[in-house]
């Protein structure tokens, strides 16, 4: 008897909202998300380190990059969670954290989670929750380098929920 291999249909999403370790807590154990990765996109410097990210010269901004079932947790969950997690109004700026490093941004890798963060974005806009515009970017997710491993599930790894 022949056995059939089923392989399961994944998703990635890429989101920055401030200090990854934060981000990636928030996400790390929804259900449905199956892996977390922090690290950087969205810069001039190939394979670009913590060290020099945090100089502010690189365009790098932390990010977390998940990897998703859709069958369990849709890419518009995850918008909802990324929205509630930081203050989408500020641009390179996240509570202490001040830097390019820390800009609020959605990378989208398909043409519909660019449809849906949009839609997403114009909807917490008219919304009236923010006496500000929000200043979340949309672009075209670029190459994803990991952070260093000390950086994965940093919280985690130290009993923590937060910064």
């Amino acid at each position: 008897m022949k056995k059939i291999l089923v392989q399961k249909k994944v998703d990635v999403a890429t989101f920055g909202a401030g200090c990854f370790w934060h981000v990636e807590e928030a996400f790390r154990t929804l259900k449905g998300v199956i892996e977390t990765k922090v690290g950087f996109m969205g810069g001039k410097l190939k394979k670009p380190s913590y060290h020099r990210v945090c100089h502010g010269d690189t365009g790098h901004v932390e990010v977390v990059h998940i990897t998703f079932n859709p069958k369990i947790i849709s890419y518009k969950d995850l918008l909802d969670v990324f929205w509630k997690i930081h203050n989408p109004t500020t641009c390179h700026r996240q509570g202490l954290d001040i830097g390019e490093q820390y800009t609020s941004v959605i990378f989208y890798h398909t043409d519909e989670q660019k449809k849906l963060a949009e839609q997403a974005k114009k909807e917490l806009d008219r919304s009236g929750l923010y006496s500000k515009p929000i200043a979340t970017e949309i672009a075209k997710a670029a190459p994803f380098y990991s952070a260093e491993e000390y950086h994965q599930k940093y919280l985690m790894k130290r009993g923590l929920k937060t910064c």
